[in-house]
Formats: C-alpha cells, sequence, structure tokens
C-alpha cells in the first residue's frame, strides 16, 4: 500500500475504535508543495508530498497522537511554521548543523534539511530527514531537550505508516510501542 491508501485505513480505523481521535484530524487542503519546496530548498519526496495531500493535522493546540509514541501529525502548513520555528531558534547554526552529512545520522542541533512531520505539542517532532544518502527520506525523532536526534526510526513515511496500521490492526508493535485506546474513545500508546 502507498501512503494515501495507508492513511486512509489509518483514519477509517480510528473512526470506529477511536473516534475522539479521528474527530481532531482535519480534513486536508491542497498544499503549495512547489512553495514548499523553495522554502525547504529540496525536493520533496513523492510519500512526503501524498501525506501532505491525504492529511490535513489537527486545529492548533489539539493533539492526536496518530503515530507512536505520542505523535500528532502536522499538514504542509504545520510544518512549514514548525520549520520555520527551528530556523528562528538554531540561526546561529543555521548554514553549519552540528550533523553529520548523510540522511538517518546523528546530529545535535536541528538540520535544515529535516522536515517535520508531527510533533507531541511540546518540542519534539518526528522530521523526515532529506540529507543526502541512502537513507534520504527516513524518519528521525527530534528530542528538543537534548537537541538531538540518534538514529532511525523509520525507513520512511511509508514504512511508518504501514507500522501503524498493523499496530491498529493486528495488536503488534509499532517501533517501541503498542496501540491501546482510552475508554473515552482516544488512541493511546504505551511504550514496552
Amino acid at each position: 500500500m502507498d501512503v494515501t491508501e495507508l492513511w486512509t485505513k489509518i483514519v477509517l480505523w480510528l473512526g470506529e475504535h477511536a473516534p475522539v481521535t479521528a474527530a481532531a484530524l482535519r480534513p486536508p487542503s491542497p498544499p503549495d508543495l512547489a512553495e514548499l519546496e523553495a522554502e525547504f530548498a529540496v525536493d520533496l519526496p513523492e510519500e512526503l508530498r501524498k501525506l501532505w495531500t491525504c492529511c490535513g493535522g489537527t486545529d492548533t493546540d489539539v493533539l492526536a497522537d496518530v503515530l507512536p509514541p505520542f505523535y500528532t501529525p502536522y499538514s504542509a502548513d504545520e510544518a512549514l511554521r514548525a520549520w520555520r520555528e527551528h530556523r528562528r531558534t538554531w540561526m546561529a547554526r543555521w548554514e553549519r548543523p552540528a550533523c553529520d552529512y548523510y540522511a538517518g545520522s546523528p546530529g545535535s542541533s536541528f538540520h535544515p534539511a529535516w522536515i517535520p512531520i508531527a510533533g507531541d505539542g511540546f518540542a519534539d517532532e518526528l522530521v523526515v530527514d532529506l540529507r543526502p544518502g541512502p537513507l534520504r527520506g527516513c524518519v528521525l525523532e527530534w528530542e528538543q531537550e537534548t537537541a538531538q536526534v540518534l538514529r532511525p526510526e523509520w525507513q520512511g513515511v511509508t514504512t511508518m505508516l504501514s507500522d501503524v496500521y498493523r499496530a491498529l490492526t493486528e495488536g503488534v508493535p509499532a517501533g517501541h510501542s503498542y496501540a491501546t485506546v482510552t475508554e473515552d474513545g482516544r488512541l493511546d500508546w504505551q511504550i514496552r
């Protein structure tokens, strides 16, 4: 399955089993992908383009932990806002980040080629790594408190969504988390 099919199946599952989480998700609005590429100064991979054409994120300050262990997906506009905030925060290191050159390698300052796709409502995020190399497009977990990423969490957006879908429908872990649904109808990820 591709990104669009997986996202659709995840949203349908949420609607049936975790309706509060499903209700928090906004419908997508078509992003201006050329404008995003120009601002990010990178070519967006097809799976990221597809994600933003089917995922509208949530309203500001609304959390819907669709992605493990506690991340709310961003729309393209939310991703751009988050990326711009990182640019402001890391301005002194923006041109020479404290990161290895190749995608998937560790870093200890935010890299301009990391594109945020989900956040935890505080400052940690899932980012797609668009640095060069064989792991270009992998998904990393940015930890704001320690200002670092360590290793890829997933090979790409499709792999991440596939793991989420399998976790929801088969009860297997997605990364190091298991999907549960709270009594009030919210998806919750339990780290084990």
